[in-house]
């Protein structure tokens, strides 16, 4: 078996082919690296490289899928691009970012012959370049006093909570995270698991993340509820506070050393 070196955005892809929980910062990555693309531009200089203005025209080559579907193959590295092609092409090195704004309503498809990739529909693609995560958690406001019913799951999601402990472990505002099975009869048939996050400052990035994570881990895909918990607050704060156990908090020792830094007088 042939070892070749990762990069950074081949590790982190790596990683989130097997735990959900570092998908987030797969996006985050791969918005900020530089990609390789099957193309051309009509200028380029003696040594094949090439520097677009504002406005340049390049071609992009399509593959297509099984079903014939036509999809845009990107690379994250010269080497994995090399060892995708049977024979000598041109190429394009150029941020994610720009990518994907350039092909805005197309399909593509991270490493598509390596051991692991990633396919983006345009929804994926815009929701990337809007708000930097692969797919928003919805937003519901309750405009009106509720009564809801909460309690415990009987069948505990153990894979959803692992995932999202060591997702909220990368975040050092978060204090606590907590788990309920709650049932607002006035909107849902069921209930559904609601996970309550404590965190200070600001809360959105968190939320965001911690949505995508547990839309990927929840037993057969049931839906999630995600609210943010505030001990001046009364309801759900006040249930999860006062009577569950959190499956996260914060350890302090961590957070002392983020205060005061990683070295040595």
């Amino acid at each position: 078996m042939e070892i070749t070196e990762e990069n950074q955005l081949e590790e982190i892809l790596r990683l989130a082919a097997g735990e959900p929980a570092h998908r987030p910062q797969f996006c985050e990555v791969l918005l900020s690296s530089k990609v390789f693309v099957l193309g051309a531009t009509a200028k380029a200089d003696a040594d094949g490289e090439v520097f677009l203005e504002a406005g340049s025209k390049i071609q992009i080559k399509h593959w297509e899928k099984a079903d014939a579907s036509p999809v845009i193959p990107f690379f994250s590295s010269l080497e994995v691009l090399q060892k995708s092609i049977e024979r000598e092409e041109s190429f394009l090195a150029l941020p994610a970012r720009s990518l994907f704004e350039m092909t805005e309503g197309a399909r593509l498809v991270l490493n598509p012959m390596s051991e692991y990739g990633k396919e983006f529909s345009p929804e994926e693609v815009a929701q990337l370049l809007s708000i930097g995560i692969s797919r928003a958690p919805s937003r519901r406001v309750v405009e009106k006093e509720t009564k809801v019913l909460l309690g415990q799951p009987s069948n505990y999601p153990s894979k959803m909570v692992d995932s999202l402990t060591q997702l909220l472990a990368k975040h050092s505002n978060v204090k606590k995270a907590y788990l309920a099975l709650m049932h607002d009869t006035s909107v849902d048939e069921r209930p559904h698991l609601i996970v309550g996050i404590e965190a200070e400052g600001d809360i959105e990035k968190v939320m965001r993340e911690a949505g995508n994570v547990a839309g990927d881990t929840a037993p057969d895909g049931e839906p999630v509820d995600l609210y943010p918990v505030n001990e001046n607050e009364s309801g759900v704060s006040d249930y999860f506070i006062n009577q569950t156990k959190p499956f996260y908090e914060r350890k302090w020792g961590s957070r002392l050393r983020s205060w005061l830094g990683s070295g040595r007088a």
